[in-house]
């Protein structure tokens, strides 16, 4: 039943034979671009007026509860991986929350699977972060990075390489599937709760649903401020 609801949801569009994660993928795209334009164009509009932006607006506006998030956000970065190396690797781990907060939010809208719901986009976000702090400890420590894949002990070196090699393929893996997992199973809930009783009480899964899809992508990028945080350590 839950697979056909979400499958007769594309055909209303039209969109039947098109996976459901990458037409989800990008339509968070879509949204990020139009925020983007949205944010530059108020930016302009401070930058012609100087002083305007400098005091913050008495109510919540769109512009002061994106700074919000990003001020909050960056204290957390900068908290983990130091006050130097924040600003290199924010834009990374911003983009991350955004893209991977807005997608679970989608499970919100009903009909709709979210694109953390499916593996293929969990996997990719894991995989992305696998790359990117590897790179990250070779541009920090060179060649030297490689060297605490073998331990401090010589002799113990191949066990510490298979034991630090699997270390490390199984951190995309718990990225993605504790994404997915957990994004999966808050919106089966919602979605049993909802055909049980439509009325008044999904709304109290819907504001649980809005809480997991914030945490969820809090603890993705806290995972990977922490795996940056130890890729760029200069003691290995």
């Amino acid at each position: 039943m839950h697979e056909a609801k979400v499958f007769n949801w594309l055909e209303f569009f039209g969109l039947g034979d098109y996976p459901n994660h990458v037409l989800m993928a990008i339509l968070v795209g879509a949204i990020l671009i139009a925020t983007t334009w949205v944010a530059r164009a108020q930016l302009s509009a401070v930058v012609k007026s100087p002083g305007e932006g400098l005091v913050p607006e008495s109510r919540l506006t769109y512009r002061n509860f994106f700074e919000i998030v990003a001020e909050s956000l960056y204290k957390m970065t900068e908290n983990v991986l130091g006050h130097h190396n924040a600003g290199t690797y924010f834009p990374v781990i911003g983009s991350l929350f955004v893209f991977i907060f807005l997608s679970n939010l989608l499970g919100v809208i009903p009909g709709v699977l979210p694109p953390t719901e499916n593996l293929n986009t969990t996997l990719a976000l894991g995989v992305f972060v696998f790359i990117f702090y590897n790179l990250a400890g070779l541009r920090a420590n060179g060649l030297g990075y490689l060297k605490h894949f073998l331990g401090p002990i010589v002799w113990l070196a191949p066990l510490m390489l298979v034991i630090e090699l699997a270390s490390h393929i199984f951190r995309p893996l718990s990225l993605s599937m504790r994404l997915r997992g957990n994004i999966m199973g808050d919106h089966v809930v919602l979605h049993v709760f909802s055909g049980l009783a439509p009325y008044l009480i999904p709304v109290i899964f819907y504001g649980l649903g809005v809480f997991v899809a914030f945490i969820q992508a809090f603890v993705f990028c806290l995972m990977t401020m922490v795996y940056i945080s130890l890729s760029i350590a200069h003691d290995h």
